[in-house]
């Protein structure tokens, strides 16, 4: 059997098909297709849960992702064990283990309930005001207890076996959500042939079909044509349908996040398979249609196990065919609930009577409840319930006093209207627009390129809503480029036009009383604690919110959010929309962390990027160190030395003979079009309109504010066609920062702008030899000074292979680099380092580049810049344009502090003591005996022994730098004091000949 409330007939699951599982160590039997929630329900069982603060009983609310209480442990076996999963949304599977959170030592009987007891010493805010004294009890006792006693479930102490997937996706429209009005809009777009996207978080598309019986759809059961529209969609080329697919996250430029239960439901799922999908799709046009929320009504005590939504207890009986009670009351001020009583009078349910706060509900649904013999108490309220673990009984008053009268229960189910699920428009940074007549949020001032249809869009009607996404569906079509194709005609109808609805707390729980009348059922905020925060001086609901922590929880308020405003407005005294709307933040509904990080665990969270080169320099006994991502080759020890040994051998024999230096790592970035020059114009400080094909030059990027971004050498390969190099840590943020620029302030440059940085293998020959080692080897280039002089680039062969030669250097030597594709990379290196190696050449690393950069005063961008550097304080004002009318940050350098004297500038420093090696980042003063604290004038960016100028040489930032050459200034360190003398930046060959060749 699978559980004594099942109701035969009744549902849409197969009683064949069953599946066992435990629930706190108890077997019971589902059948397939069940939630967890839904399972439990027809085995009986209603308490699944206890609250946060005051570990009150609780039982499911709802029967979707807004569930707030029944929060659960799923495991499949020790490995594989996650908490906090909702039951309503957790498919049942064979072997399934399934646990409780937040009780000691069981669910029935949890230790914690104390604190139901101690409720008057828990009221909203407290933790503001308690723990103060005495000081030391905070870090020793409070703290310890709060961190303990914080969260729901336990997290997995194993590390996950399941993988995940991720796929990006680009399509003309995106539908979010599969009911009545998803449905439509979809079918409705793809029959223009846009490609169609259309997602839903529940295994089987139909959404409020699940449990609306009464609706019919072209002469067909809604729920069965919602099937067959689905498969519809499904078969057709241009359509994705994706069913367990939640879209959690609306971003910037229609980039949506959606997730994908793959393989959560199977009992033995494929272990081929990953376990959740992150998709990222970019879509043209989106159609928002994710329906509303139903709200439970606010009165005493409402939170007992039993008591529930009047659409769950619908979705419960319609579509799993359980009944949540056998004597069921109903408590309602909108007539949903009573089509819910309808549902379950006519399955046999007992229903007591509907308890209607309104004075005169719906005409029709009075007339049918009192065709089938169900008792209305209109202008009535539950004022109070009853029941440990589960309600008994309600007790019923008539509005504004009198006697009251108890009703024998065992569930309760209300309904107070609907909120609109603005949450993906909220995201999309969409405003929302209240309407006072309806009580309801709804989407206002579009931002994005979206649309929003059905119940989310406050449409009311079935006919109207359809109508209204079939005309959204085509329009979104349009806008994507798909214009035509026939118009689906739908046509549907349903029993009863739901009318009413109210905000706030019902009767019997106003401000006069403080009873425990819960709005935020996970973390137990009630409405007396709403009047508290009022009272406390809070006038806006974000204040509101995290002095009460309402809407704080995993369902982020959906259940809440609207009945907080209104009790908060009734206590201010002023109109719900002025006290504002909490901000909907992404994800909609709890996403694990597996999805999100995918593959981007053990090995690959930070995965190791080798050059090209790598295995080469491996052989040759090169050290490595991380920069970045990268493994680069640090220094190439030989027998008997250390790493200063190596990199002073390294540094003089690039200066006498030549050096090889693997610089594929550099950022490279093709920038192509009509208007490359244009826009290398406005992002760097140079200008590139008379650099002729074949020629390089340095350029220096800047922010908005006037500092130094990112510097390299950039190639004119032809008049359309630049390659640009950038710092090695600074490749990605450069790129982002061209294809920023070119989207959204220049889209008017006709540009292309490519990666290149891994499809290059550069190799830097570096020394006076450099053009007799490569000279062999070189194919259709004429090398000479007068042919290719220094800041040349040429395309040619070399060792057969196609290459971008470079005549540059960041050494101050003579110097090419040699740009091969990345797959000959190797190849070409063992070539030429077969004629290198004959001369006495050798192989370096970036500790010999840093010195020998440093040698002859060139900088390293975040190095010796910090952020606040600009081209002058670098001594690179030479590289500014004068005559250029605009580029990124010519508006920073104008002002006034970053042409005021005493500036930070970027100096040399040679110790008075020549074998003193500065500290990096060590702080540089005028006075060492100034009382602490001193005044800082700068700090040391780099600092190394140069073998070459036989001493130490350093560069630092010094306020107002260049006014002090000559003169001695200090570096107080914790054991010495260290003079040294500002010097000019260039220490090695001043006049600068050697770079000639």
């Amino acid at each position: 059997m699978s559980g004594a409330n099942r109701i035969p007939g009744a549902g849409r699951l197969t009683p064949a098909k069953t599946a066992r599982f435990t629930f706190d160590g108890r077997p019971y039997t589902a059948l397939e297709g069940d939630t967890v929630a839904s399972a439990l329900l027809a085995n009986g069982v209603h308490l699944m849960g206890r609250s946060f603060k005051y570990h009150r009983p609780r039982g499911v609310v709802s029967a979707g992702p807004e569930e707030p209480n029944a929060l659960i442990d799923v495991q499949r076996d020790a490995a594989r064990r996650q908490p906090n999963v909702r039951a309503t949304v957790q498919e049942v599977f064979d072997g399934v283990t399934i646990a409780s959170q937040n009780r000691y030592p069981s669910l029935s009987f949890d230790v914690g309930g104390i604190n139901n007891l101690l409720s008057p010493f828990f009221a909203a805010g407290f933790y503001y005001k308690t723990f103060m004294w005495p000081k030391k009890a905070w870090k020793h006792l409070y703290e310890p207890q709060i961190r303990a006693a914080a969260g729901l479930g336990v997290s997995p102490d194993q590390a996950d076996p399941d993988h995940y997937a991720g796929r990006y996706a680009h399509c003309d429209v995106l539908v979010a959500g599969a009911g009545v009005a998803g449905l439509s809009a979809a079918l409705a777009a793809a029959k223009t042939g846009a490609s169609v996207i259309l997602c839903d978080e529940q295994p089987e598309v139909g959404g409020a079909l699940h449990f609306d019986t009464s609706v019919m759809i072209d002469g067909k059961p809604g729920f069965d044509w919602a099937q067959g529209v689905a498969a519809e969609l499904a078969a057709m080329d241009n359509v994705t349908v994706l069913t367990r697919t939640t879209a959690f996250g609306y971003y910037e430029h229609n980039f949506l996040g959606l997730v994908e239960r793959v393989t959560d439901h199977l009992a033995k799922p494929d272990r081929r398979q990953p376990r959740e999908r992150l998709w990222q799709v970019r879509a043209k046009q989106v159609v928002i249609a994710t329906g509303a929320i139903e709200r439970h009504m606010v009165f005493s005590n409402n939170d007992r196990p039993g008591i529930l939504l009047a659409s769950a207890a619908r979705t419960y009986l319609n579509h799993f065919g359980v009944a949540v009670g056998r004597n069921v009351g109903v408590y309602t001020a909108n007539d949903s609930a009573y089509e819910a009583a309808f549902d379950l009078k006519r399955a046999g349910i007992s229903i007591p009577a509907i308890v209607d706060c309104r004075q005169q509900p719906g005409a029709a649904v009075l007339a049918e409840a009192s065709r089938l013999g169900i008792e209305v108490l209109t202008g009535h309220s539950v004022i109070d319930t009853a029941g440990k673990l589960r309600v008994s009984s309600m007790t019923v008053a008539r509005n504004g006093g009198g006697s009251s009268r108890t009703m024998r229960i065992d569930a309760l189910i209300t309904s107070s209207g609907w909120t609109p699920s603005v949450h993906l428009f909220s995201q999309s940074r969409g405003k929302v627009a209240y309407d006072a007549e309806s009580q309801r949020f709804l989407p206002g001032t579009y931002v994005q390129e979206c649309i929003s249809v059905g119940a989310c869009n406050g449409t009311n009607g079935l006919q109207a809503t359809i109508d209204e996404a079939i005309a959204a569906g085509r329009d979104r079509a349009a806008k994507g480029g798909f214009a035509g194709g026939e118009a689906p005609v739908i046509s549907g109808t349903n029993a009863f036009e739901w009318t009413g609805g109210m905000a706030g707390a019902a009767e019997g729980a106003g401000p006069d009383t403080t009873v425990k009348a819960f709005i935020d059922f996970q973390n137990d905020v009630c409405a007396k604690d709403i009047r508290l925060a009022v009272r406390e001086g809070m006038h806006s609901i974000e204040h509101i919110k995290r002095f009460t922590t309402n809407g704080m929880a995993t369902d982020q308020g959906k259940l809440s959010n609207i009945h907080g405003l209104a009790i908060a407005a009734e206590a201010l005294g002023r109109e719900i929309p002025k006290i504002g709307l909490t901000t909907f933040r992404a994800p909609y509904t709890p996403v694990t962390f597996g999805t999100l990080i995918n593959h981007s665990r053990g090995d690959l969270f930070d995965p190791a990027r080798k050059t090209p080169l790598h295995a080469f320099e491996e052989g040759k006994g090169a050290v490595f160190e991380d920069v970045g991502n990268w493994k680069r080759a640090w220094y190439y020890p030989r027998a008997g030395e250390d790493m200063h040994k190596a990199v002073d051998r390294e540094c003089v024999t690039v200066r006498k003979v030549a050096g090889i230096f693997d610089a594929s790592t550099l950022g490279k970035i093709e920038v192509v079009g009509p208007d490359a020059a244009k826009f290398l114009n406005l992002l760097y400080t140079n200008g590139w309109d008379t650099l002729k094909p074949g020629r390089c030059r340095y350029g220096i990027m800047l922010r908005e504010d006037g500092f130094i971004y990112d510097d390299g050498v950039v190639g004119r390969m032809a008049e359309d066609r630049f390659h640009v190099t950038t710092t090695t840590g600074g490749a990605a943020r450069v790129m982002h920062h061209m294809e920023d620029y070119l989207q959204t302030e220049f889209p008017h440059l006709d540009v292309w702008l490519t990666s290149a940085t891994e499809q290059w293998a550069v190799i830097a020959v570096q020394g006076p030899k450099a053009r007799e080692i490569i000279a062999p080897l070189v194919e259709g280039i004429d090398l000479s000074n007068e042919a290719f002089p220094h800041m040349s680039v040429a395309e040619g062969k070399i060792c057969g292979v196609p290459t971008r030669l470079f005549r540059m250097s960041f050494t101050g030597e003579l110097g090419f680099e040699v740009n091969v594709p990345a797959d000959y990379g190797q190849s070409v290196l063992e070539a030429i380092w077969a004629q290198a190696e004959p001369m006495g050449a050798c192989l370096y690393g970036t500790e010999t580049m840093h010195v020998l950069r440093a040698e002859k005063g060139y900088i390293i961008v975040g190095q010796d810049t910090d952020g606040t550097v600009t081209p002058d304080d670098a001594s690179l004002g030479w590289a500014i344009g004068k005559k250029k009318p605009d580029f990124v940050g010519i508006r920073g350098l104008k002002r006034p502090d970053l042409v005021a004297e005493g500036r930070k500038q970027l100096v040399g420093l040679l110790t008075k003591d020549p074998k003193e090696v500065l500290e990096e980042g060590a702080q540089i003063v005028a006075n060492p005996n100034e009382p602490v604290p001193m005044t800082m004038l700068g700090h040391v960016t780099s600092s190394y022994w140069s073998e070459n100028c036989g001493r130490s040489i350093a560069m630092a930032l010094v306020a107002g730098g260049k006014a002090r050459l000559g003169q001695t200034l200090y570096v107080p360190m914790a054991d010495r004091t260290i003079a040294v003398e500002v010097s000019e930046m260039v220490f090695f060959d001043k006049e600068g000949g050697r770079i000639h060749g």
